[in-house]
């Protein structure tokens, strides 16, 4: 209920399950009961989960998504400085993983409004758990952009990253990411592809990159966590020149100019600038001479 002692609030985090409906919190039923305002993602899916759960809110239910958490956010706010309790869910695990709930956490915590959480299941840790790849250390990097120039770039920005890394994909672009994760990753990379956790269609596809893709490309149905191994760690061995060359047009290609993105290389192998620099300039000079040959041929 309502504080009316003049006090503010509590924003309650709800995780919620990812699949199995069994998988919710213990806790989560009571919040859902208690709470003088639920803000869901979706409306109709906590219906069914309220369902399901046995349970019925006796608050005010109110939407909260990408389309209207802007505008809605003072809102709840409010409610919050006012003393009510409000119940933040989204339609599979935790608020703002991929999720509505960001906005609300920052604007709460700048009113001084406690902030606390229902822990629930999460896509991220279970397909980490599932993919069998390191994870003692990890990163999460969301969704890649829909536009193929940009999630090639996006995917160049973390080519070296040595943490596994964790995405989340939509089916129907699943076969293009695993195709440009090919290319930047390299087609041996581990990773995994983990469709449909926790529900009756699971399905965990290990192997390298190159498989998962030529899998991929008839088509993959449901709900999508790829887990990608890290890069692999350097030998101490000074990296060829094609390496370096490499290494300086990845660069390029994400955005860096030439200049800097030698200096980033030369700093990363320890070598001096003029090292790289003439690894570049031959490089640019062996691809000249082959094109001068080509039209030579023609």
């Amino acid at each position: 209920m309502a504080d009316v002692t003049g006090t503010t609030g509590t924003l309650v985090l709800a995780g919620t399950p990812i699949g199995d409906v069994a998988d919710a919190p213990p806790r989560l039923a009571a919040e859902l009961e208690a709470a003088d305002v639920v803000a869901a993602e979706d409306t109709r899916r906590l219906r069914r989960l309220t369902q399901a759960l046995g349970v019925h809110t006796s608050g005010r239910v109110v939407s909260y998504f990408e389309g209207n958490e802007s505008a809605r956010t003072p809102e709840l706010v409010e409610a919050l400085a006012g003393g009510a309790r409000v119940l933040l869910v989204t339609d599979a695990g935790m608020p703002s993983v991929s999720d509505p709930g960001y906005r609300l956490v920052a604007a709460a915590v700048e009113r001084d409004i406690r902030v606390t959480a229902v822990p629930g299941p999460s896509a991220v840790l279970t397909a980490l758990a599932l993919s069998a790849l390191p994870v003692d250390r990890f990163c999460f990097e969301g969704f890649l952009p829909r536009k193929a120039g940009e999630r090639l770039g996006k995917l160049r920005e973390v080519a070296d990253e040595r943490r596994t890394m964790v995405f989340f994909e939509a089916p129907h672009r699943l076969d293009d990411t695993l195709a440009a994760m090919t290319e930047v990753f390299g087609a041996d990379r581990r990773a995994a592809v983990c469709r449909e956790l926790t529900k009756t269609y699971e399905e965990v596809k290990r192997g390298p990159l190159g498989e998962l893709a030529v899998w991929a490309a008839d088509g993959v149905r449901g709900e999508i966590t790829v887990v990608v191994e890290g890069a692999p760690a350097t030998t101490g061995e000074k990296p060829d020149a094609m390496e370096l060359v490499r290494r300086v047009r990845v660069r390029e290609e994400a955005g860096e100019r030439r200049k800097e993105a030698i200096a980033a290389v030369a700093a990363e192998a320890q070598l001096p600038k003029r090292e790289v620099f003439d690894a570049v300039v031959a490089a640019k000079n062996a691809d000249r001479t082959g094109r001068d040959q080509g039209k030579g041929l023609a």
